[in-house]
């Protein structure tokens, strides 16, 4: 009992811990924004589909899944390489339809 109460409070750290990521990088890029600066240690416009995986909390496949449904984000393609890219506010909008599905499910 112990343990589980322990790995859920664990993921609860890791939920509030990736929540503060995003919201910082988001308070970052509107305050480069509002200024109207370029500096060199911006904060990117675009995060790759892992990081976007990394903020929100699932898997590469759903948020793959949920893009490709949803026609979030954009592929860019050099060659025989893809990468997935999605703005802060597709990654907000994905994290919307991913909770509706989990209660969809529940």
């Amino acid at each position: 009992m112990f343990m589980e109460v322990h790995v859920k409070r664990q993921a609860s750290n890791t939920d509030i811990y990736k929540t503060m990521i995003l919201a910082v990088e988001e308070d970052a890029l509107a305050m480069v924004a509002a200024k109207g600066e370029v500096m060199n240690n911006q904060v990117p416009k675009y995060v790759t589909q892992a990081r976007g995986s990394f903020l929100l909390g699932i898997p590469e496949a759903e948020l793959s899944r949920i893009s490709k449904e949803s026609r979030l984000g954009h592929v860019e393609r050099a060659g025989n390489e893809e990468e997935t890219y999605f703005t802060y506010e597709e990654l907000q909008r994905i994290r919307m339809l991913a909770a509706h599905q989990m209660q969809a499910v529940h």
